[in-house]
């Protein structure tokens, strides 16, 4: 753990913030894919991710506007059926636990393209979704799914409640994280949450971040890096109370915050708020000391990447990876990986293929390219789909193909 004398704020308690929990030196971002005929060097920006002192918040600096990340993305949730399947499954339990029917209002904010509240609609419950990548919106609302083309904060919070577009389910998944201005967000969801209505928020949690050494989900698009204990004085701040939390395993350990307005209705604590808070204090997450050996773990990972790269063209073996995504993006390119080390990288989204991973030159194709190359190793790279993908590309086995997977510490699997 290093000090720098730069001191930026953090953005949830706004101490300053002087250490270092690893820095990542420069990268790309992580969804910008060059189409292959590019010949252009790609823009590179640092990545550090410090810890605040304070309130333990883990961070990164905005270096690059959410409008220049966000405003055209590559990213779409309809591309992970197991994702898809999660998202039903939370629909049906919130339906029920909550009492959603026909007269309510169900808002997800950062909605994507609508993959969520089309379950909703299905229940018979009025949705609107609000988007702020252009490209997805559009998507969306031509698939019959509200949704309005902007970044949620709370101006446009105000403009909903005057509108009549208070929420009774108000959903944010995995949204939080990618947001600069963390008060104004939150203050956003405060405001369209009606009295009685629920608040669900889920996010990788920063737990499993720091034990199963899952540093890949540091990007420039992810601002901030939760646990319960740095969220909660956030959310308090703004009139908002945690009253249950779900551990889910989605992206690789996650939490479903369900929050309430403290002037509203109060809902009885669930089990899931005590334990876990007793899982960070048990993990350390309440102590600044916990945070400063993570640098030696994240190096002992590359090590072991940089090392089975190396082993497999010793062997003579092609490498390839499975999963465009902006863990596969950080990982190779934190491994310094060459097209030579892993000659190409595929993946279900169509707006990904026939381009390059960011930073790297590795081209991405289609799922089917591995059957006509035949490949030694297959390298996992989205890891928290790692079940998925070991069941639907099972016939690599058919000529002798391995699996691997990095995180959190290289595995092969026959």
């Amino acid at each position: 753990m290093t000090a720098n004398r730069a001191e930026p704020k953090c953005r949830g308690c706004d101490a300053a913030l002087s250490t270092t929990l690893l820095d990542l030196g420069e990268m790309p971002l992580v969804n910008e894919y060059p189409p292959l005929d590019s010949s252009a060097a790609q823009a590179r920006y640092p990545l550090k991710a410090w810890v605040c002192d304070s309130c333990l918040l883990v961070q990164v600096e905005e270096i690059v506007s959410p409008e220049e990340i966000f405003s055209d993305y590559a990213y779409f949730s309809s591309f992970s059926e197991s994702w898809l399947e999660h998202s039903r499954r939370f629909a049906l339990e919130a339906e029920r636990e909550f009492g959603l029917n026909s007269k309510s209002l169900v808002v997800e904010v950062a909605s994507n393209d609508g993959y969520l509240l089309k379950e909703f609609i299905a229940a018979g419950c009025s949705v609107l979704g609000v988007e702020p990548a252009t490209n997805i919106a559009k998507l969306a609302n031509e698939a019959g799914i509200p949704t309005e083309n902007n970044f949620f904060g709370q101006k446009v919070a105000v403009d909903l409640v005057a509108r009549g577009k208070s929420a009774d389910l108000l959903v944010a998944n995995n949204v939080i994280a990618h947001v600069p201005d963390l008060q104004d967000f939150v203050a956003g969801l405060a405001a369209v949450l009606k009295p009685g209505g629920v608040l669900s928020i889920e996010f990788p949690h920063l737990l499993n971040l720091m034990q199963q050494m899952q540093f890949d989900t540091i990007y420039h698009e992810h601002f901030s890096y939760f646990s319960l204990h740095s969220l909660e004085p956030v959310l308090n701040s703004k009139g908002l109370e945690v009253y249950d939390v779900v551990q889910i395993p989605t992206h690789g350990g996650s939490l479903r915050v369900l929050a309430q307005r403290a002037d509203g209705p109060r809902r009885r604590e669930g089990p899931g708020l005590a334990e876990v808070r007793e899982a960070e204090r048990a993990g350390g997450l309440d102590r600044i000391e916990t945070y400063a050996d993570y640098t030696k773990g994240v190096e002992k990972v590359l090590n072991s990447v940089r090392e089975f790269l190396s082993r497999a063209r010793q062997e003579g073996k092609t490498v390839v990876g499975y999963g465009a995504a902006a863990k596969g993006t950080i990982m190779l390119n934190s491994a310094g990986a060459t097209p030579e080390q892993v000659e190409y990288v595929v993946d279900l989204n169509p707006h990904k293929q026939d381009r390059y991973l960011p930073g790297t030159r590795i081209p991405i194709y289609a799922p089917d390219r591995i059957a006509e190359t035949k490949p030694g190793y297959l390298l996992i790279l989205v890891w928290n789909l790692k079940d998925e993908i070991l069941k639907q590309m099972s016939h690599i086995r058919d000529w002798g193909g391995r699996f691997v997977v990095p995180i959190p510490e290289v595995e092969v699997i026959d």
